[in-house]
């Protein structure tokens, strides 16, 4: 059994970086793109560059996530590679605090940096699963890693908001200084509870190599060997079909929640308020999910969280007042850090262990490409039927093939 030592250092690390999900990424940095970085510009134009940002970001990522994989087991240095990821994303998460009004570039440069530390580091954060828990765990771990990570970003959001709303009692002159301390406290925050993953999980046994031209070498080699036995492996291709398919309805819905808000006339405290009743939701239905995995199977638990996105998607295509938005954003936390966390550990359970880095770097890549075909799918069948409301409910489809495909998965290692 793994010491409980490990697993707690391990699960902390998601209260550590799930700072940077919440207040950075979902939180404070689009709003002050637009109106801090790019004030006075054509919103349509700001929107534009931000999207660019992220879409960036999202290809490195793609294209890096299996080589990166493949690699850290190659030299048995997942940890090291985490910890590096991470102090990448620390570092350039600081840095916007030092970025003046109207530097866009600056500001864009810097968080497609942190990005890819933030998305590099959860390959190899994702990979230690099946080193700190027990096949019988991974559940219960994972799902308990997901809801510590509600908790600790929803608290430093707070936090923060906080600081916005009143300045004066930071002792800081306006809502944008207090903006730009926090990129402070979260760098601060992800830094500090890393500490925990630093000292008390150990690296995975094996052989620890130093990174030469023969190891990135042989790190492209073992990419196209993985991906090649992976379409071998029938039950890993297909989950990881069925996992792209859903986890992309759930991340349109995300995306169009935030949408509908601001179509509903919702103001910015609004919507950080959803965001928060989203995260703090999320905190007790991660467990309960956690559970439910542990007790009944990690796919009775998907295909619950699936149910859950099929309401919310057929609420999103009904709603006529602004209170809806919030039971939508209720019903998102109920389910998206069970499904989350269940696919993480059904995976863990189909891959070998001692190759888990590479083979999380494919499972990565898909997360990545995740809401490409939703948003897509939503505006075509929009225009095509004069009904944004009928876009919305074609999103069934994606649920529906996904959780059609997940049925045919055999939980188990098809090499055992």
């Amino acid at each position: 059994m793994s010491p409980l030592r490990q697993k707690w250092g391990w699960v902390m690390y998601d209260w550590a970086n799930s700072a940077f999900a919440t207040t950075v990424m979902a939180g404070f940095f689009p709003v002050f793109f637009k109106e801090y970085w790019n004030a006075g510009l054509d919103p349509v134009e700001s929107t534009f560059r931000l999207g660019i940002a992220n879409s960036l970001a999202s290809i490195l990522v793609v294209i890096l996530a299996p080589f990166l994989g493949a690699v850290a087991d190659n030299l048995c240095r997942r940890k090291a590679m985490l910890l590096a990821f991470a102090f990448l994303g620390m570092l350039m998460t600081a840095g916007l605090y030092l970025v003046n009004a109207g530097s866009w570039q600056l500001a864009a440069c810097l968080y497609v940096f942190a990005l890819i530390g933030f998305s590099g580091a959860n390959i190899f954060y994702d990979a230690l699963l099946p080193f700190v828990a027990r096949r019988t765990e991974l559940d219960r771990v994972s799902a308990l890693g997901f809801s510590l990570g509600y908790l600790g970003g929803g608290l430093l959001l707070v936090l923060n908001v906080v600081m916005t709303l009143h300045p004066v009692w930071f002792g800081l002159t306006d809502n944008a200084a207090a903006v730009r301390l926090s990129f402070i406290t979260v760098a601060a925050w992800w830094l500090v509870f890393s500490i925990p993953l630093m000292v008390l999980v150990d690296e995975p046994d094996g052989n620890a190599g130093n990174l030469t031209g023969a190891a990135l070498l042989g790190g492209f080699r073992r990419v196209w060997k993985t991906l090649n036995e992976i379409r071998q492996l029938r039950n890993v291709w297909t989950f990881l079909i069925a996992y792209w398919l859903y986890i992309d309805g759930v991340d349109t819905i995300v995306r169009m929640a935030v949408d509908y808000g601001l179509s509903l006339g919702f103001d910015r405290s609004s919507l950080i308020l959803a965001l928060l009743l989203t995260q703090f939701t999320g905190f007790p239905a991660a467990l309960a999910f956690g559970w439910l995995g542990g007790r009944y199977g990690p796919r009775t638990g998907i295909f619950i969280a699936l149910l859950i996105y099929v309401i919310v998607t057929v609420r999103a295509s009904l709603m006529s007042v602004p209170m809806e938005f919030y039971l939508l954003a209720f019903l998102i936390g109920l389910a998206q850090g069970g499904i989350q966390a269940l696919s993480r550990s059904l995976y863990a359970r189909m891959i070998p262990t001692g190759r888990s880095a590479e083979f999380y770097g494919f499972y990565n890549m898909l997360g990545k490409f995740a809401a490409i075909l939703g948003p897509v799918m939503v505006g075509w069948i929009g225009v095509l039927t004069h009904s944004s409301r009928v876009g919305i409910v074609s999103l069934l489809v994606l649920f529906g093939a996904g959780a059609l495909l997940l049925m045919k998965v055999k939980i188990g290692r098809e090499y055992d």
